[in-house]
Formats: structure tokens, sequence, C-alpha cells
């Protein structure tokens, strides 16, 4: 009997400890996927960044200076809605600096990387591919669309996790400023992540244009 009374009173004590215990431990995983999910967002926004600040660069003098103004419109398209969940896209295009410039995949770009002299970077979200069956989707994927050395473009995933991208044009009165004919064209761009459980965060950054 008193084996049993004790044995009871040990349950007792150490249930609470194990339920503390195991809640600690589920909220340390999800610390941790929070802070890796903090990390790729971070390196999805400045990639997203750096191409827009790159958009509409121009070598001078060039087949480019002698288009038209209006072409410029040309150098950076948005599109609404058209990906995972509601995604947006964008397509930046610029020339080739004579500095080392990178594209969204890390490769430096070079003229072998251009269309007529145009490079080109993408951003769109899709479905994850290739999952195994009865595996849980984690949002979306992150896709990067730039030019191979063949000038032919070439779609590479750079993260999963994305649950939307979000690209808006900031407002200035009641004329975007994406629109307006002189000054920097300015976006904020807005990534929802997710782990596809418990986890849902919102990243968002201002970004605008050098050359537009």
């Amino acid at each position: 009997m008193e084996c049993l009374v004790g044995f009871t009173l040990c349950l007792i004590l150490v249930e609470p400890l194990l339920k503390n215990s195991g809640e600690l431990i589920v909220k340390q995983i999800e610390l941790e996927k929070s802070q890796s999910l903090a990390l790729e967002a971070d390196r999805a926004l400045e990639l997203i960044g750096r191409s827009i600040r790159m958009a509409g660069f121009q070598n001078f003098p060039s087949p480019l200076a002698r288009q038209s103004q209006q072409s410029k419109k040309d150098f950076i398209d948005i599109q609404k809605g058209v990906g995972f969940r509601g995604s947006d896209s964008i397509t930046v295009k610029h020339e080739v600096s004579k500095g080392v410039d990178f594209d969204c995949v890390g490769n430096v770009i070079t003229k072998e990387r251009t269309k007529k002299n145009i490079s080109q970077q993408g951003f769109i979200v899709d479905r994850q591919a290739s999952l195994p069956k009865g595996v849980r989707v984690n949002g979306g994927s992150l896709i990067c669309q730039s030019l191979d050395r063949q000038g032919r473009l070439q779609n590479t995933t750079l993260m999963n996790g994305v649950e939307r991208l979000s690209i808006e044009p900031i407002q200035v009165g009641h004329l975007p400023i994406s629109q307006s004919a002189k000054g920097p064209k300015t976006f904020r761009v807005t990534l929802e992540m997710t782990d596809g459980a418990r986890i849902q965060r919102v990243f968002e950054r201002t970004f605008s244009t050098r050359n537009l």
C-alpha cells in the first residue's frame, strides 16, 4: 500500500513538470522555426529589393538610350494575383553595368546572360513541386526567373514557406509614385511566411528604383 501511495504521489508531482517541459520544447521549436522564416524572408526581400533598385539601368550611349522615355515602363512589370494564393509577380529589366552585378540566383550578370543586351530577373510564388504523397503543404515556393548563358529564361526555387507575395506602389496623394512621370518608383513588398502549421508571420520592406 505504501508503495502504491508513493507511486501515485510521484505521478502527481512529476506530471506538471513533464507537461511544462513539453510545452517548453514546443515553444523552443516554434521559436527556431520563426527565426528560420525570418532569415529566409530577409534574404528574399533583399534579392527583390536589389532587383527593383537596378530596374532600368542603362549604359550610355546605348540602343536603350535612343528609345523613347515611354519604353521605361517596360523595365519593371508587376502582375497582380497571378501566383500561388493570389501572389503578385515582378519582372525587372536593365542593362549590364561596368561593375559586378549578380542575378537572383547568385550568378554574375554578363552579356551572355542577357537578351539583346538586356538582363531580366523576376520573382513569382508557385505551388511546391514534387511533394511526397501525404506531406503537408508548407506554403508556396518563391521562384527566381533569370537568364542562363544562352539568354534563355530559367526558373530556380529560392525557398519554400511563402504563403503570399504582395507588391504595391506607394501612394503620394492620389497618384501612385510608380505611375508618375518623374522621380523614383517606390514599392512596398510584403512576404507572408508560414511553417504550414501554427506559425504565420508577415515581413514588409519598402524599395525604390534608382534609374527610373
